[in-house]
């Protein structure tokens, strides 16, 4: 892949993780809380109690579900962008010289 042909999955890339930001932050946040405490409560028992290391597996939990949800919209995101490249034609000049010599 050359360097002009990443440029659409790079920007997609930046668009997916502008989505992420703008739309599914504080859902992954809330989600991977709740895993945390369902984490927490497997563990320590019900109900949980304000420990340290419930306070830091609640915490896992949010850094978890953040990070998995923002790659999640980081791939799509680069994977909607090179598609979006390819379809309308972003490949680079020596690509696109190759074809037209061969037809």
């Amino acid at each position: 892949m050359t360097k002009n042909a990443k440029v659409p999955a790079l920007v997609g890339a930046g668009v997916g993780l502008a989505l992420f930001l703008a739309v599914a932050l504080l859902p992954a946040l809330l989600y991977g809380g709740y895993a945390g405490v369902m984490l927490a409560g497997g563990i320590f028992g019900t109900p949980v109690t304000a420990s340290f290391a419930a306070k830091a597996l609640i915490v896992f939990g949010m850094v978890l579900g953040v990070t998995a949800v923002g790659s999640l919209f980081a791939v799509a995101g680069a994977a909607a962008g090179a598609a979006i490249g390819a379809i309308i034609g972003l490949t680079p000049a020596s690509a696109s010289k190759k074809v037209t010599e061969k037809a």
